[in-house]
């Protein structure tokens, strides 16, 4: 007959003070691993979210060095001069009046293309106008500038203003030495201021004339002529 009280060989008594250690359940494990593939999603977005920035940031900075670039490389700005290509000769430039022109180195010669006339001729009376100048300079030879004028002795004769049916102006730019030349075929008529009909012819027989050639101001030396 055993002792009272006695413990079991295969076992402790209840109460002993032992505690038995308990697994964690399938749903503790559940939780846990949703919590941490909630983690790293959170943890992707973030690193996607600051990259999308930084592309976004280089691609702003690098927009802003394209258009400072295209500002930089632009033409010359509106109403400059753009110099000659070396490709395309510069034009020659046209010789242009200058300060220096002396108006009173111009002149004026008269002529006619022959020194006596038969009874049936008409002179061709000739207006020259040469700037005798170094420099170049703008001339007025247009009619409104321009006076054929035939006299003889006191006599007024003919002047191609008295009939002129349009009087223009016509500035030319002459280079120093060189001349312009008008031609005035006279018809051996008589003419009066405001082209009045006038029936009286000049006199020929031998009788000699003087052709007057006038530019603005500027009168030529005499030319004399005959009319046979």
């Amino acid at each position: 007959m055993g002792r009272q009280g006695e413990s079991s060989p295969h076992g402790r008594a209840p109460g002993s003070g032992s505690t038995a250690v308990r697994k964690p359940s399938a749903a503790v494990y559940r939780r846990r691993r949703l919590f941490l593939a909630g983690a790293l999603l959170l943890i992707i977005a973030l690193v996607s979210s600051f990259a999308v920035a930084g592309a976004l940031s280089n691609k702003s900075e690098q927009a802003s060095s394209t258009e400072t670039g295209a500002t930089a490389s632009a033409g010359p700005a509106a109403g400059a001069s753009p110099s000659p290509s070396a490709s395309e000769p510069a034009a020659t430039p046209t010789p242009s009046a200058t300060p220096g022109c002396n108006q009173n180195l111009v002149t004026v010669s008269a002529s006619t293309d022959k020194a006596a006339y038969g009874p049936g001729e008409n002179p061709m009376l000739t207006l020259k106008v040469t700037n005798g100048g170094t420099m170049p300079c703008e001339v007025n030879i247009g009619t409104s500038q321009m006076e054929f004028l035939v006299t003889s002795g006191a006599d007024r004769i003919f002047s191609s203003r008295d009939c002129q049916a349009k009087s223009e102006d016509l500035v030319k730019v002459i280079a120093p030495g060189a001349s312009e030349t008008a031609n005035f075929p006279w018809s051996r008529n008589r003419s009066v201021e405001g082209c009045q009909p006038i029936e009286a012819k000049p006199g020929g027989g031998g009788a000699y004339y003087i052709f007057t050639a006038k530019l603005g101001s500027k009168a030529s030396p005499k030319a004399v002529f005959q009319l046979n």
